[in-house]
Order: C-alpha cells, then sequence, then structure tokens
C-alpha cells in the first residue's frame, strides 16, 4: 500500500484520481485545495487530512514525515499553470509525482523538471490515457503494420461546450490555461504523435478564445484538427438531440469510433504507474511542443489544407481584439 497526497482535490478532474487511487488499493493521507467544496472525498477517503491553505498543508507533509510516514506519490490536478511549482513540491519532499496533462505549459520547463528528477532521484508521471485506450491501440498497431510508407489523411474535430463561467475562470486566462488547444487538446496531439509519428510542419489557421483550428504534417499522416468550446460549433443534428460535446476523429474518411472506454482510463493509468510502466516526462515533450507552436503561432486564415469548421463565422466576443489576445500570449513565463 502507497501514501499518496493530492493537490487540487477540488477540480474537476480529481475524482478520476481519487477513485484510481482508492482502486489500487492504497491511501490517500492529504489533500489540499483553496477551494473546500470536497465532498466527493467521502465517497473515497473521508478519513484524508484536508486543507485550504498551501502553507498549512506544506507543514502537514513535513510534520508526516518527520514522525516516519513518507509521502510515496504526489497527483497534482492544480491549474495548469501552477503544475511545474507543485511537480516541483513533491520532488522535493521526495515523492514520486502523477500530475495531470498539461504537465507544464512550455518546453522548457521540461528541461528544468529534469535536472530536479536527476537531482532527487524521483520520477514525474503523466496521465495519457488515449493510449491506453483499446481502440487507440488497435489503430497504432494497424499504423505499423503497414508494408508501404503510406500517408494517412485524418481530421481531429472535438468540440466541449463550455459557459460563460469558463471566462471568469483560470481556464479563460491563456497565460494560466495556455488556450483552447493546451486546454483540451493536448491529449489528442499525444495521441496522433504516438500514431503517425513526429511534426514535420504545424499550421495554424484560426485560433480565438473559443476555438483553434490548423494543420499538422506528421510521418504518416495529413491531420487538419478543429478544437472548440463554443456550442455554436455544434453540428446540427448534435445540437438538436440538446448533446454538447462532439468528438469524431476519421482516417482516411472512416470514422474511428472510440466514444466509449474513457471511464476507467485514469484507473488503468495508475496500474501502469505502480507497476513501473507509467508515462514519464519525455512522453509528454511532443505534445507540449505541439501547443505552445500554436500559441505563438500567427494564425494565417483560412489558406491551403484547413478544416471545414474553421470557416465557420467567429463569436462577437472581447478576446476576438487581436492586442488583448496578445496581451495575454506575451504573459506567459
Amino acid at each position: 500500500m502507497k501514501n499518496f497526497a493530492i493537490i487540487g482535490v477540488g477540480g474537476y478532474i480529481a475524482p478520476r484520481h481519487l477513485k484510481a487511487i482508492k482502486v489500487t488499493d492504497n491511501q490517500l493521507i492529504a489533500a489540499f485545495d483553496k477551494n473546500d467544496s470536497v465532498g466527493v472525498m467521502d465517497n473515497y477517503f473521508p478519513d484524508t487530512d484536508f486543507f485550504t491553505e498551501y502553507e498549512r498543508f506544506d507543514r502537514h507533509i513535513e510534520k508526516r514525515k518527520r514522525e516516519g510516514t513518507k509521502i510515496d506519490f504526489l497527483t497534482v490536478c492544480s491549474p495548469n499553470y501552477l503544475h511545474d511549482a507543485h511537480i516541483r513540491f513533491g520532488l522535493r519532499y521526495g515523492a514520486d509525482v502523477i500530475c495531470e496533462k498539461p504537465l507544464v505549459l512550455n518546453p522548457w520547463n521540461v528541461a528544468a523538471l529534469r535536472d530536479i528528477m536527476q537531482e532527487t532521484g524521483k520520477t514525474i508521471y503523466t496521465i495519457l490515457q488515449l493510449r491506453l485506450h483499446p481502440v487507440i491501440i488497435a489503430l497504432k498497431k494497424q499504423v505499423e503494420k503497414e508494408t508501404i510508407n503510406k500517408i494517412h489523411d485524418v481530421e481531429l474535430t472535438y468540440i466541449t461546450s463550455r459557459g460563460k463561467w469558463y471566462y471568469t475562470s483560470w481556464k479563460g486566462d491563456v497565460s494560466k490555461s495556455g488556450g483552447i488547444a493546451t486546454n483540451i487538446g493536448i491529449h489528442f496531439f499525444d495521441m496522433l504523435t504516438w500514431i503517425f509519428g513526429a511534426v514535420q510542419e504545424n499550421v495554424v489557421h484560426v485560433h480565438t478564445h473559443d476555438r483553434a483550428a490548423g494543420f499538422l504534417q506528421l510521418e504518416k499522416a495529413r491531420v487538419k484538427w478543429f478544437l472548440s468550446i463554443n456550442a455554436d460549433t455544434l453540428p446540427v443534428e448534435i445540437k438538436n438531440k440538446g448533446i454538447r460535446t462532439f468528438r469524431s476523429i476519421t482516417m482516411d474518411e472512416k470514422e474511428i469510433e472510440f466514444s466509449e472506454g474513457f471511464t476507467d482510463l485514469h484507473t488503468l493509468s495508475y496500474q501502469e504507474i505502480l507497476a513501473g510502466n507509467g508515462f514519464g516526462l519525455e512522453e509528454s515533450l511532443k505534445a507540449i511542443e505541439i501547443v505552445h507552436h500554436i500559441r505563438e503561432a500567427q494564425p494565417i486564415g483560412l489558406q491551403g489544407s484547413y478544416h471545414s469548421l474553421a470557416a465557420l463565422p467567429l463569436s462577437d466576443h472581447p478576446f476576438n481584439s487581436k492586442t488583448l489576445t496578445q496581451k495575454h500570449y506575451n504573459t506567459l513565463t
């Protein structure tokens, strides 16, 4: 049985981590979140010590360490821009770290974490759950078995509608979330490069507060992609059903159906990590490089090979101001 602590236990993704810790027969001895709406913990670890102040959480972890209770793993589910600092916190306390994606916002943050890993002898793991999805694994094997150097035509569409709250939260601040491509797309970019190889060209056609679209030339695929949090971009037939999320990946005009099988992928990720087979720092780097380039690139508009949804009218929102958007981008460190 391993001892876990978690930072960000009040967030959207935290229950999947709580379940994974519980199902793998480990214990959670401390949890932190600045918000106290964490009643979900009662379903998994009602006796866990909980803190709303980082300093008290820090002190508690130090106290338990001196008493002989070692933290084996720190799980990080905090806002994206804090991942780097919280990973360092865990490493310096002598714990291995399991961090939600994106691991960090910028490629150079990976290099710095690599140094701290070497200094501490501890390991950083990230959750790349699509690599564990049976359909995605089968697709990768299919592409690997091809006897000819075929270049596939791939189209990725992911629309997950968000309300006005999104822009008030840290997720609506590019300096904290990394923007649309980072916040909702990084696991798809990881999946695509895992299957189809390294990036040869990365073009951005559209990038606003609520959507992004572009083109990736990979070793084995030409990829048109579109990401959005705006319900107005949903296909009419999906919108008419009252559904607010649409996910589609096609390869050579054939749909890759993987809408099922997501429920237990975090638990499977933990099982692999605990068995010594998790995805580490280096596996996360390619996707981080892709989304960083998207964030920094100047959109070229509707030129070249672009996703059909990139041509949808832009919504009226103050973040469509180039000056304001650029101001947010420039704050990234």
